[in-house]
């Protein structure tokens, strides 16, 4: 059996043990937690293909997963349009989005770049705050309407969100996996590592970023469609805030950048302690996650830069021969 056969025996296992557990935990927090957990998961592994694999570290993904959820929020409530096209349109939204941004954002380089992500989705939350037609600093309150598969609401039974977070994890995880092994996957590592040796080999360095822009994009964007379902009210502040930029590239650093199973990981680790610290604390606890999550980023830099995934092999990256 070839390592990457069994990558996906491992993925059906991990599937097959998480698809169990709605079954075995009754607790509704708990159920939340796994949900929020597996959720992060996939917006991390979104995030990890632009800034693990391509190198290019984005703090802005705010701004996409806002999109996605607004579009999905807009669609539902006031065309009444199912969830499900809602947060396709959002993912297509995102991706033209980062296309044009891209363009000019891609001409900076290291930090540069990531100062002008944080700038735009800041811009972005301001123009939301202030758009009426999407309800403005007040948000939208979806329609509450009976448990559906077709509306993505569910009041009683938290179990088809946690099938639903596992199903977009599942599709981030073989996405990137198939990617991985693929031209663009070699590009991509090539340009993280030295862009200017991966253009003199041929490689086209723009054109890798603004396609792992896109595709990072339109699954943050799905993830932000699915958020809006599970909560069934958005305003600016609860999708498009800084945190939750910072929340879908942690796990990945956390777990292991550029890797298959560092966003999991990372977020198995994270979401979990964060979530749990903040309930028991309650108001006295605020800001401490914030405190957690730079405690764990300052340990790991420390002790396995290569993330948690170091510790149980020596390289956690991914095998870069064809």
């Amino acid at each position: 059996m070839t390592h990457r056969q069994l990558q996906l025996v491992l993925l059906s296992g991990v599937v097959i043990a998480l698809a169990i557990l709605p079954r075995v935990i009754t607790d509704v927090y708990m159920l939340n937690v796994l949900v929020l957990t597996l959720m992060y998961a996939a917006l991390s592994q979104s995030w990890n293909i632009l800034g693990g694999y391509c190198g290019q570290i984005s703090l802005g993904h705010a701004l996409y997963f806002g999109v996605g959820a607004y579009a999905t929020s807009v669609f539902y409530a006031s065309f009444g349009i199912t969830p499900w096209l809602g947060a396709l349109a959002g993912g297509v939204i995102s991706m033209l989005l980062a296309l044009g941004l891209g363009y000019p954002c891609f001409r900076l380089k290291g930090h540069y770049f990531s100062i002008a992500t944080i700038v735009i989705a800041e811009i972005g939350l301001l123009l939301v705050h202030n758009w009426d037609a999407v309800g403005g600093a007040l948000g939208i309150q979806w329609p509450i309407g009976p448990d559906s598969w077709v509306t993505l609401q569910f009041a009683r039974d938290k179990a088809p969100y946690v099938y639903l977070a596992l199903g977009l994890f599942v599709i981030t995880w073989l996405v990137t996996y198939w990617i991985e092994d693929s031209r663009w996957g070699f590009w991509w590592r090539a340009v993280k590592d030295n862009p200017e040796a991966a253009e003199s080999l041929g490689v086209e360095v723009f054109r890798s970023k603004m396609a792992a822009a896109a595709l990072s994009a339109f699954f943050t964007a799905l993830g932000g469609g699915f958020y809006a379902a599970f909560v069934s009210y958005i305003d600016p502040e609860s999708v498009m805030t800084f945190r939750f930029s910072l929340l879908f590239a942690l796990p990945a650093v956390l777990g292991g950048i550029g890797t298959l199973w560092g966003p999991l990981v990372g977020a198995a680790v994270l979401i979990p302690l964060t979530e749990i610290t903040r309930s028991y604390m309650g108001g006295s606890g605020n800001g401490l996650d914030l405190i957690i999550y730079g405690a764990l980023i300052m340990i790991i830099s420390l002790a396995k830069p290569e993330g948690i995934l170091s510790l149980f092999h020596r390289n956690a990256k991914p095998d870069a021969r064809p």
